[in-house]
């Protein structure tokens, strides 16, 4: 009885917090086909219009980029990397973001990486990578991203507490995020939406943003490195760390199986299934946006030593908790070096006190000793 009171209470709670804000935007499904012929795996254009086609070509090229991954998520190292001081902003996505927050901030200044990423998206705010840099002594160093529609505050936290434990941290604005976004937009409505090619460049874009953070931190003389990503961004440092040997440290606060699926299940893209449900079902949508789910690159993440983390919630609405279990199964099965903690909360009040101390509690720790063993 007392178990089912608190789900009921906690799943209430994680729907107040999933439908606060009122600005997210229904926009109608397409293929985005003209990402595509950007892609390294690309071969040739399609000439048909029939849907049907279309869906054929883009169900290839997925299979395409999970069989080639290395070369889809290669890169260039760019040859840009700078510093620069400016004044923290906060860059807020919800429907009740304030600009008169950055008034908080308004004496302080903090130190960004900047570079150009080697995927170009046609957004020069975008294309324009963004990296808050929290520097340590020594020679560990970690890459933070935050959740899908984070501002440019959150995670920051993770960043000092990580310098404590004597550990660098480069805190990633994700594509299409806070200083990033395109204008126009209120949410990072392209990083994820019923835009199929647009979904998958954004992540391919992120994922290689990452590699080229840790290029930068080994010129700094970093070479113990880690990734850290929450949600969206787990989903971004698994998929990183699968195809970069330099990552000896993971955490996934927040994992999944197939982004297809967390789109079509979560409470929190309901509104982009909306768009997407006219067109495509939940086993077609999975197919479509297979090249960029964590799942299918478990071979390729083992191919090098990591040590992970991975923490789950059990009343998530949003990665739903079955799915979460997959891949704690997964990670179990091939007995890779991780470390998996459930918690009794959701998606959204992991965010929320008492439960966000309890997740920086076992971060820390975890990043603690996984650098010093």
């Amino acid at each position: 009885m007392i178990r089912k009171r608190y789900q009921k209470w906690m799943h209430d709670w994680e729907y107040r917090l999933t439908t606060r804000d009122t600005n997210r935007v229904v926009r109608p499904f397409e293929w985005g086909l003209e990402f595509v012929q950007n892609w390294p795996i690309a071969d040739g254009h399609l000439t048909s219009t029939d849907p049907a086609d279309i869906e054929r070509y883009f169900h290839d090229i997925n299979q395409r980029i999970v069989e080639n991954s290395d070369s889809f998520y290669g890169y260039e190292t760019p040859s840009d990397f700078r510093l620069e001081q400016r004044q923290v902003r906060v860059h807020g996505t919800g429907s009740n973001a304030d600009p008169r927050d950055d008034l908080k901030y308004a004496n302080q200044m903090g130190t960004f990486l900047r570079f150009t990423s080697p995927v170009k998206s046609g957004s020069l705010e975008n294309d324009l990578v963004n990296a808050r840099w929290f520097p340590a002594k020594g020679n560990k160093a970690i890459v933070i991203m935050p959740q899908w529609n984070s501002d440019a505050i959150s995670h920051n936290a993770l960043g000092r507490l990580f310098n404590l434990l004597g550990v660098a941290a480069l805190r990633l604005s994700m594509p299409y995020h806070d200083i990033r976004m395109p204008g126009g937009l209120q949410r990072a409505d392209y990083a994820v939406s019923a835009n199929m090619g647009r979904t998958i460049d954004s992540a391919r874009q992120g994922i290689i943003d990452v590699r080229c953070c840790l290029d930068w931190l080994n010129q700094q003389g970093y070479t113990e490195l880690g990734v850290m990503g929450t949600s969206l961004g787990s989903c971004y440092a698994f998929i990183a760390s699968a195809h970069d040997p330099r990552v000896k440290v993971n955490v996934f606060n927040h994992a999944s199986t197939y982004f297809g699926d967390v789109v079509w299940t979560g409470q929190s893209t309901r509104h982009i299934r909306e768009g997407i449900q006219p067109v495509l079902n939940r086993e077609r949508l999975r197919n479509a946006l297979l090249g960029i789910s964590p799942m299918v690159y478990f071979d390729k993440f083992g191919r090098w030593p990591k040590k992970s983390l991975m923490i789950y919630t059990k009343y998530d609405q949003t990665f739903l908790p079955e799915l979460s279990e997959v891949i704690a199964e997964e990670f179990r099965r091939r007995k890779l070096d991780t470390e998996i903690k459930a918690l009794p909360c959701g998606h959204y009040t992991l965010g929320e006190t008492p439960y966000k101390y309890v997740d920086a509690y076992y971060i820390c720790r975890f990043v603690a000793r996984a650098f010093n063993s």
